[in-house]
């Protein structure tokens, strides 16, 4: 729950718990938040025992952490294999088909495609014209 508070922010919550409360009141007031949290987590659990015993006995695995969405979803949709969703998962992974055609090529004696030479230099400096390109007949700055 609070995975994201650093060292620093503790000492500040805890200077700030000394400065509100005072030294002297301060163990008081800690014995007096953990008294709560017992007595609320308490509560909570026999709520919770309270609504599994009038679910009754079909719901005996029934676990209330299942109720979050994401939970939900990856426990109902994303691992169930009722929709068929495997199979449609793996008719979009190609891996499979592209090993076969890599077979074909090389069973039949082919070597893999090499890959396109790479293009060759353009030289950028002011006035270079390539030797092999031809200009075009009305490359002029007054052409229209």
């Amino acid at each position: 729950m609070f995975s994201d508070v650093g060292p620093l922010e503790l000492v500040t919550l805890g200077v700030l718990a000394v400065l509100l409360f005072g030294p002297d009141r301060l163990p008081e007031v800690i014995q007096n938040v953990t008294a709560f949290i017992r007595k609320f987590r308490e509560f909570s659990e026999n709520a919770k025992q309270e609504i599994r015993s009038e679910l009754g006995p079909e719901f005996d695995d029934f676990d209330f952490e299942d109720l979050h969405p994401k939970t939900f979803v990856r426990k109902h949709v994303l691992d169930g294999d009722d929709l068929g969703l495997a199979e449609i998962r793996n008719a979009f992974d190609a891996r499979e088909e592209l090993a076969g055609v890599a077979g074909a090529v090389r069973s039949a004696g082919e070597a893999p495609p090499e890959r396109a030479a790479a293009p060759a230099r353009v030289n950028l400096a002011k006035g270079a014209v390539a030797e092999s390109a031809a200009r075009a007949p009305f490359d002029y700055p007054d052409a229209t």
